[in-house]
């Protein structure tokens, strides 16, 4: 087990920190929508999406 994990500790590593970006990122994205922020940056008057979205 051991050898193994010193055979790997780079993609372990790396792989760590990729999962723990793309947690973030989901985390923050649900944030935004129960917060009712637009998930583009913008206005959604101009929007042709604006009957799907959350509001």
């Amino acid at each position: 087990m051991i050898q193994f994990l010193k055979d790997n500790i780079a993609t372990i590593l790396i792989s760590a920190v990729v999962f723990g970006l793309m947690a973030w990122v989901i985390i923050y994205r649900i944030r935004q929508r129960k917060n009712g922020e637009s998930s583009c940056g913008c206005g959604c008057s101009g929007c042709p999406e604006s009957s799907r979205c959350h509001k």
